[in-house]
C-alpha cells in the first residue's frame, strides 16, 4: 500500500496526501504505551492427543472451513508482517543499505513473526524469467554476505535465511511496474504489462520455487481500487470483462494451481461494490459501497471466486487503516470496537469468516502510534484479530512507510518497542513460546529458546535433534589481495551429528564479516595497507556451530585516492512541488563519522521537511548534517536520506554538492 520516502501525493480514496509531511514529528513525538497489552494466551487449540498426531514431511497448507491446516489437519495462525522494497523501482529488500539482512530476518523470527508477505512487482518477475538482474543497493560494509549478489540472488539468500530461522513467505504482486507509487494504479496490468503478462509472471515464479515449501502462498494482486466515477476502477461480478478483478483472480490462480496446487491463494477485495439491484454501470454515488483499498469483499456473498477442485487453497486477504491514513466516515462521531465491527467490518469482510465461508488474512492493517485515534482504531481491530484468531501480516516492518511508520526504527536495527507490544498480544504462542509454521525449525532457529516448532506446539514427533557440531574447518589460507578486498579459502568441515554442514561463518576479528555456503570467501569494503585478521566457522543444518578455524592474517595492498563521496539524487516531481532522495557514498579510503552534505536549490524551491539529516534552508543554501545513527560511513558505504520540498518554477536538480566542504561526483 503506502509506503516509501520519496513517493509523490497519492491519491487515496478521493483525497491527495502527501506520505512523508508529517511522518518525522510522529515517529519521534507521538509514541505512547499500549493501551490494552493481554496476558492470555493467544494459542490455537490442539483438536488431538498429541500421540494421534503425524509430522508432515512439508509444510504446506490448506483450508478447512474457516480455518487453515497443516497436512496433517492441524490448524495454523499466520501473524506476520509486510516487508517492502522488491516492488519498488530499487527492486530489492529496503532498508538493506544500513541494516543487515541476516539480523534484521532474525529479528523478525525471535519477536514472534512467522510469515512476511512480500510485496513485488509483476514487471520484476518478468525481468527475471527473462534473465535480467541489476546490482542492488546495498551497503556491503553492514551486509558483507552480500557482495557479488545481485537482486535476485539476494532475494533467494533472504528465502535461505527465512528457513533458517523458521519463517515462512507469501508473494504480493504489489503493482504491474516496477515503482514506488506504482500501488496506486488501480488495476493488475497497466501499459506493457498486459494482464496476459501478469498470469506469465506468477507462473514464472510458482515455476522456480515448486519445492521450496518456505514461499507458501501468492496474494494475487495488491489492493484493486477505483471509484464509479473513474474511467477505471476494479469491479467483482461474473463476467470475463477485462476490469473484473474476480474474474482476473480465479484466471490468475487456476494458472498457478496448475503447477503447485498447494499454495494458499489470498484474495482481496475491490474498494466499491453496487448496491442491490445496482448496474456496475451506474453514476450516482448513493448507489454504491465504498471503503478502503482492497477492503471491498461484499461481493463474496453472492459471487464467490470459484477455484474448482482447488477451493481449499483459497484464502479472502482485506486491508484495513486507520484515520491517519484517511479520515473515512466511520471515524467521525462516537465510534469504538462495536461500530466499527458492525458498521464497517462485518458487512465488508468479517462475514466471510462468521459464516464459516473461508479463513481471512487482514494483509495489511497498522498505523503511527498516535495516543489518540489512530491507536484507538489499532487496538481495536488488534483485539478482533486476536479474539476470532483472524491471520494477519501487520504493515509494516519498513520506518519508511511514510502514512504508517514501522515496527523499526529509522536506523533498521532497533524496534519500535511500543507499536510492538501492541502487536505482541496478536502474534501466535503457544504458552510463553512464538509458534513456528515450519515443522522442524523453531522460530528464531533450531537452538531458539523464545520459539518453537510446529510440531512441538501440535505435539507432533520433532523428531531426533542433531546437537553436535560439525569439525573445525583448517587450511584456512588469504590469496592475493586488493586495496579493498582478501579473498579465503579452507577446507571442508565433516558434521558427525548428521544433519550436513550448512555454511560457514566469517569473522574478521570478532565481527561476523558473512557467510558463505561454498569453501570460499572475499572479504570486501577493507581499508588499503591495512593488515586483517580472519577466522571462520562451520554451522550444520541443525544450528550447531563449530569450534573457530586457526586465524590468517593478511594486509591490503596500497590504493589510490578517488576522491571524497559521491552524490546520487533523484526525485518525484509534481506541480509544485518535489520528493527527493539522497544517496551519499563515501568513496575516499577512510571512513567518515560525521558528515553535512551542502547544495544550493534552484530558484523557487524552498525546504518542507527531510529525514536521515537535520536540514536547514538559507536563501538557496541547503545543508544536511548527519544523525548519530548515520554519521559513521566507512569507505565504500552509503546513506540514504530525503527531502520534501514546495517549488515555484521548475523542479530541476541541484548541479554540485559538498560533503564536509569538499566536492563530490555526481551519479
Amino acid at each position: 500500500m503506502k509506503f516509501s520516502s520519496w513517493l509523490s501525493p497519492v491519491r487515496r480514496h478521493g483525497r491527495a496526501v502527501l506520505p512523508l509531511v508529517a511522518a518525522a514529528a510522529l515517529l519521534t513525538g507521538a509514541l505512547a504505551p499500549n493501551l490494552s497489552a493481554s496476558a492470555a494466551s493467544t494459542a490455537v487449540p490442539t483438536k488431538e492427543p498429541a500421540a494421534a498426531q503425524a509430522v508432515p514431511a512439508q509444510d504446506w497448507l490448506h483450508v478447512q472451513g474457516n480455518k487453515i491446516v497443516d497436512d496433517a489437519g492441524k490448524e495454523v495462525w499466520l501473524t506476520g508482517t509486510n516487508w517492502f522494497g522488491f516492488n519498488t523501482s530499487e527492486r530489492v529488500l529496503h532498508g538493506l543499505w544500513s541494516g543487515n539482512l541476516q539480523q534484521i530476518t532474525k529479528s523478525m523470527a525471535d519477536r514472534g513473526l512467522n510469515v512476511v508477505r512480500i510485496p513485488i512487482s509483476a514487471q520484476l518477475l518478468l525481468e527475471w524469467s527473462a534473465g535480467q538482474t541489476i546490482t542492488p543497493n546495498v551497503n556491503l560494509s553492514v551486509n558483507p554476505d552480500l557482495a557479488g549478489m545481485n537482486n535476485l540472488q539476494v532475494f533467494d539468500r533472504f528465502l535461505a535465511l527465512c528457513e533458517q530461522y523458521g519463517l515462512k513467505v507469501f508473494l504480493d504482486l504489489h503493482s504491474a511496474e516496477a515503482d514506488n507509487s506504482g500501488h496506486t494504479y488501480p488495476l493488475w496490468y497497466k501499459g506493457s504489462i498486459t494482464t496476459e503478462k501478469v498470469y506469465q509472471a506468477w507462473t514464472w515464479v510458482t515455476t522456480r520455487y515448486l519445492t521450496n515449501d518456505t514461499i507458501i502462498g501468492a496474494d494475487l494482486k495488491n489492493e484493486p481500487h477505483g471509484q464509479w466515477s473513474e474511467t477505471l476502477f476494479a469491479k467483482w461480478d461474473n463476467s470475463t470483462d477485462p476490469t473484473n478483478f474476480k474474474y482476473f483472480a480465479e484466471t490468475a490462480a487456476q494458472k498457478i494451481l496448475a503447477i503447485n496446487p498447494k499454495l494458499l491463494i489470498f484474495v482481496e477485495g475491490t474498494e466499491v461494490y453496487p448496491k442491490d439491484g445496482v448496474s456496475w454501470t451506474s453514476k450516482n454515488k448513493d448507489d454504491w459501497y465504498s471503503t478502503w483499498w482492497g477492503g471491498q469483499l461484499r461481493g463474496v456473498a453472492q459471487r464467490p471466486v470459484n477455484l474448482g477442485q482447488h477451493q481449499s487453497q483459497l484464502v479472502y486477504s482485506p486491508h484495513d487503516y486507520g484515520p491517519l491514513v484517511y479520515e473515512q466516515p466511520w471515524f467521525t462521531g462516537d465510534w469504538n470496537r462495536t461500530t466499527l465491527e458492525r458498521d464497517v467490518w462485518d458487512p465488508n469482510w468479517l462475514y466471510i469468516h462468521k459464516q464459516n465461508i473461508a479463513p481471512l488474512l487482514i494483509g495489511e492493517w497498522g498505523g503511527f502510534m498516535d495516543g489518540g485515534r489512530n491507536q484507538k482504531w489499532m487496538t481495536a481491530l488488534r483485539d478482533l484479530i486476536k479474539e476470532q484468531r483472524l491471520h494477519h501480516t501487520f504493515w509494516v516492518l519498513n520506518p519508511n512507510s511514510g502514512d504508517t511508520g514501522g515496527l523499526l526504527n529509522n536506523d533498521w536495527a532497533t524496534w519500535d518497542e511500543p507499536k510492538y507490544a501492541l502487536l505482541k498480544p496478536a502474534l501466535w504462542t503457544q504458552g510463553t513460546k512464538f509458534v513456528s509454521l515450519d515443522h522442524q525449525v523453531r522460530l528464531g532457529g533450531p537452538g531458539s529458546t523464545t520459539g518453537i516448532s510446529l510440531s512441538e506446539a501440535t505435539g507432533g514427533d520433532p523428531g531426533p535433534v542433531d546437537t553436535t557440531p560439525p569439525s573445525t574447518p583448517t587450511a584456512l589460507a588469504a590469496g592475493t589481495p586488493t586495496s579493498t578486498s582478501i579473498p579465503l579459502s579452507w577446507t571442508a568441515s565433516t558434521d558427525p551429528g548428521g544433519s550436513g554442514v550448512a555454511s560457514y561463518d566469517i569473522y574478521r576479528g570478532t565481527t561476523l564479516a558473512g557467510t558463505s555456503t561454498t569453501t570460499t570467501y572475499t572479504a570486501t569494503a577493507l581499508t588499503p595497507s591495512t593488515a586483517y585478521s580472519f577466522t571462520v566457522r562451520a554451522r550444520d543444518a541443525a544450528g550447531n556451530v563449530s569450534p573457530a578455524s586457526t586465524a590468517v592474517t593478511a594486509t591490503t595492498a596500497a590504493g589510490q585516492s578517488t576522491g571524497a563521496c559521491s552524490i546520487q539524487y533523484r526525485a518525484n516531481t509534481w506541480t509544485g512541488g518535489l520528493t527527493a532522495t539522497l544517496r551519499i557514498t563515501n568513496t575516499a579510503p577512510t571512513a567518515l563519522t560525521t558528515w553535512t552534505l551542502a547544495f544550493s536549490f534552484p530558484p523557487g524551491q524552498t525546504l518542507s521537511n527531510g529525514w536521515g539529516a537535520t536540514w536547514t534552508q538559507s536563501a538557496s543554501a541547503v545543508t544536511a548534517a548527519s544523525l548519530p545513527y548515520n554519521g559513521a560511513i566507512p569507505p565504500g558505504a552509503t546513506v540514504e536520506i530525503g527531502l520534501n520540498a514546495t517549488s515555484t518554477g521548475t523542479s530541476t536538480p541541484p548541479t554540485a554538492f559538498t560533503l564536509n566542504n569538499t566536492p563530490c561526483a555526481t551519479t
